[in-house]
């Protein structure tokens, strides 16, 4: 699919799905990227009553408009047809033909698209990419999701596994990885790195971060990227180190994207993108000095997402227009 400018709304709408670890988010979207009407449902652990949990929600959404055709966004590896779940460590899915079930459950075309592709789609569409033709996103969030769209066009790759940056390996022999792997990206750059590096330092030295044990009390387990956020805008030091490094990671990594695929904007989503630039600023600065060639190239925009964390619904609502 290609950009094109949306078409007008119209009471006829798609369904849009982001299924996530905890909960997914439904909504009615129309021609637009408007979220008519929302449904958030606890997400549930066996694979056959997260199916029925998603036609709960997709039905229940269809019982009050006209719906054209539903996309499900799904943290994992999606096949090249869209209809197969191969992978998603985070929702314990293998090999799950969740297009052929969702379809047969609620009677209507159904597509499934990576979590971080609709994000990226939805952006694109509809939010701070509007109008750009070259885009990475990188969704910082649990883990670290990425997705592409060059020349207009989403990038898939010929087994529907593209844009799977979190899992590049940065440090060879680095931290451990749910995938198997050690040292890949969202080993630093994720909420789970964030809150590990917080507990550590912490640790290291508990009277340098009076505001996060203020926000935490005396268990430091219920520290969370939004609480080390609220840290950090109190002039917390130990939360604005570890997002600064976080940031660091961050912007090292765009420039290794930068060299190989030329974006003209990179868009952060994800939770702990509510940082601001207490997390954008860091990466900016790193890119910079890590560009090949920065003095003699254009510098590409780094951005934090406009539609927060509706982007996957709202993309993948939109993307449903291909089933």
């Amino acid at each position: 699919m290609s950009v094109q400018d949306p078409p007008a709304p119209s009471d006829v709408v798609r369904i849009g799905v982001d299924v996530g670890g905890t909960k997914i988010a439904a909504g009615a979207v129309a021609g637009d990227g408007t979220i008519l009407e929302r449904l958030r449902l606890p997400t549930p652990e066996d694979p056959a009553a997260l199916e029925g949990r998603i036609g709960e929600a997709v039905c229940a959404l269809a019982a009050r408009h006209r719906v054209a055709a539903v996309g499900l966004a799904v943290a994992g590896l999606v096949d090249q047809t869209r209809s197969v779940v191969r992978f998603a460590p985070n929702l314990a899915l293998r090999d799950l033909p969740l297009r052929r079930t969702i379809s047969e459950l609620v009677r209507l075309p159904v597509v499934v698209e990576n979590d971080a592709n609709a994000a990226a789609w939805g952006e694109v569409r509809f939010g701070a990419a509007r109008g750009s033709t070259d885009v990475l996103m990188l969704t910082v969030g649990t883990g670290l999701g990425g997705a592409i769209v060059l020349d207009g066009r989403l990038i898939r790759g010929a087994f529907g596994g593209a844009g799977e940056f979190g899992h590049v390996r940065m440090v060879p022999g680095g931290r451990p990885c749910r995938c198997g792997k050690a040292g890949c990206w969202e080993q630093y750059v994720s909420g789970t790195a964030l809150t590990r590096r917080v507990r550590q330092l912490v640790a290291e030295d508990p009277d340098g971060a009076p505001v996060l044990r203020e926000l935490a009390g005396e268990d430091l387990a219920t520290l969370g990227g939004s609480m080390i956020t609220e840290a950090a805008r109190r002039e917390d030091a130990v939360a604005r180190r570890a997002l600064a490094e976080v940031g660091r990671w961050l912007g090292d990594g765009i420039a290794d994207l930068a060299d190989s695929l030329d974006p003209e904007i990179v868009v952060i989503g994800g939770g702990v993108s509510q940082a601001g630039e207490l997390l954008l600023g860091p990466a900016r600065a790193a890119y910079t000095e890590s560009l090949t060639g920065g003095g003699h190239r254009p510098a590409l925009r780094i951005v934090r997402a406009a539609l927060g964390n509706e982007a996957g619904m709202i993309g993948a609502a939109d993307l449903a227009g291909e089933a």
